[in-house]
């Protein structure tokens, strides 16, 4: 099992929405390198839940990944802000996958207490400039974690 590490917005979809709702299409992103990272998740992963462009941001929740090298629908749609007029159905250029909520965190752990304890070497996130919205936690940096996402 590999570990993730996912942003979004919580005004836009949060965890609060997602354990609402059960599972969620992850659509919407537009970068090479995040969608690389999308197409190598596997059924089973885990996935950390992180609030972004919030004050403060940081991880809230657990997701597991369901489905996996999705087409993502919303490169098609000309209404949405996602579309990618180069994206055809034959030829599509955007992938997605399928998460289930597993759990919120009772603490959301912030940002500046990731960089408390993570170097920008062990844990993308905390690294200056960041902008991606989908990154690999090693198996060690996940432990320490849940470790930290699970102290009183």
């Amino acid at each position: 099992m590999a570990y993730w590490l996912m942003k979004s917005e919580p005004d836009v979809y949060g965890i609060g929405h997602l354990q609402r709702e059960g599972t969620t299409l992850w659509d919407g992103i537009r970068n090479y390198q995040a969608r690389n990272f999308m197409r190598a998740m596997q059924i089973g992963d885990r996935a950390f839940f992180y609030h972004s462009n919030t004050k403060p941001p940081g991880i809230v929740g657990l997701m597991e990944v369901i489905e996996t090298n999705l087409t993502d629908p919303s490169q098609f749609d000309s209404s949405s802000k996602y579309f990618d007029p180069s994206a055809t159905p034959e030829r599509p250029r955007w992938d997605c996958a399928r998460l289930r909520y597993l759990r919120s965190f009772p603490n959301l752990l912030s940002l500046d207490a990731l960089r408390e304890s993570f170097s920008p070497e062990e844990l993308g996130v905390v690294r200056r400039g960041n902008r991606l919205s989908i990154l690999p936690v090693s198996a060690p940096c996940a432990e320490r974690l849940l470790a930290l996402l699970e102290a009183p």
